[in-house]
């Protein structure tokens, strides 16, 4: 792994990742990570909610010495950040969920793999060096439920230590990129959790999104919210609910025995126009009291952002297409740079703020501007 400090060709931020990025991926690959739903208003909005809320920093606090640890379901993270569970993090670098999960563990952030990756529950599982890494797994529920007891079964064996349901996807948002590209994997990219297994993959058709087709024939729509129980019923570990924007459904997914629960609209990949995760997250963090863990994503892109979000309730933040960027700049070194960007961004934030530790960031330090 590359030396990542003050390296002068490595982008110094978020965004210059972004840029650079374009350049290293195919137009196809580029727009099925960067896109949204329909106008992409949500998308948008995930970034310049942040803008709005505004800072009080707390002045002539000793701040010489700053502590980032928190403790999310019982495991402690060197910094509040987990990777979100991003499907075919192959198109992005050969090494994929394998070099993200690497990068994960080296910093001492956690990882969700997504049910759609394209390396398997196995692969991901043997790079874990400390059964201390936090490492979850994402599942969709598909219809044929047999497939997703052996997926549970299966990521239970293999160590990960939690089960993130996404609730918020019965049906694919229609992300017009990905229909006008045709969306399919490239020759040698498969499901790894599923092609062995079920012979499942992404279809190809013309004039679609083959990742559309894919939920239409082989996900659910009808989940609710008795399925949770089954769905606990299969192993002992913790229920993470993911994809919760409204207070009610956040109360109830506490009460229905989910440990966490993950405010997000999918990257403003589902239904646009929906709020911004950040916006919806103080109304959920008072609905759950401290029931459940809660944890937000959606268009954090600074270290500032991350001290908002806690400051708003959320006990931990994901982090999505930024992970994306450095893995297909520099694969696992360039995972590491991105969050490395991120903790010492959160780091001079904290100081700057008068915030010691995580636990001293509170609402008295935000601010919301409406206009």
């Amino acid at each position: 792994m590359i030396n990542t400090a003050n390296h002068p060709l490595l982008p110094i931020n978020l965004f210059e990742y972004e840029q650079r990025a374009k350049s290293h991926l195919s137009q196809m690959a580029f727009d099925y990570y960067s896109s949204g739903a329909w106008d992409e208003v949500t998308l948008r909005d995930n970034r310049t909610a942040f803008d709005r809320i505004k800072l009080l920093p707390r002045m002539l606090v000793d701040v010489s010495k700053r502590d980032l640890k928190v403790t999310v379901l019982g495991q402690t993270l060197q910094l509040p950040l987990i990777v979100a569970p991003m499907a075919f993090q192959c198109l992005a670098h050969e090494s994929g969920e394998v070099a993200t999960a690497k990068a994960a563990a080296y910093s001492g952030a956690g990882m969700i793999l997504s049910t759609l990756s394209t390396k398997s529950i196995e692969e991901v599982a043997a790079t874990n060096n400390s059964t201390d890494s936090l490492r979850w797994f994402q599942l969709y529920i598909h219809k044929d439920k047999g497939l997703t007891r052996a997926l549970v079964e299966r990521a239970f064996a293999a160590g990960y230590k939690a089960l993130c349901l996404t609730v918020d996807a019965p049906m694919l948002g229609q992300r017009e990129r990905d229909k006008r590209n045709e969306f399919v994997l490239p020759s040698g990219l498969h499901l790894a959790n599923l092609t062995n297994m079920s012979g499942l993959d992404i279809p190809h058709y013309s004039g679609e999104s083959g990742l559309f087709a894919y939920f239409a024939e082989q996900l659910s729509p009808s989940v609710t919210w008795h399925d949770l129980e089954w769905l606990q019923s299969l192993s002992p570990l913790p229920l993470v609910v993911k994809g919760i924007l409204r207070a009610d459904d956040a109360a109830n997914a506490a009460k229905c025995g989910a440990k966490a629960i993950i405010v997000s609209n999918h990257g403003g990949r589902q239904l646009d126009s929906a709020i911004a995760s950040i916006e919806a997250l103080p109304d959920i963090v008072a609905a759950v009291d401290n029931d459940a863990a809660v944890l937000v994503d959606g268009g954090i892109r600074r270290g500032v952002d991350i001290l908002k979000a806690l400051a708003y309730g959320a006990d931990c933040v994901l982090i999505g297409r930024p992970i994306l960027w450095g893995l297909a700049l520099n694969g696992e070194a360039g995972v590491v740079h991105v969050i490395e960007l991120l903790r010492a961004e959160l780091d001079l934030a904290m100081a700057l703020s008068g915030c010691t530790c995580i636990q001293d960031i509170d609402s008295s330090l935000v601010r919301y501007n409406h206009s």
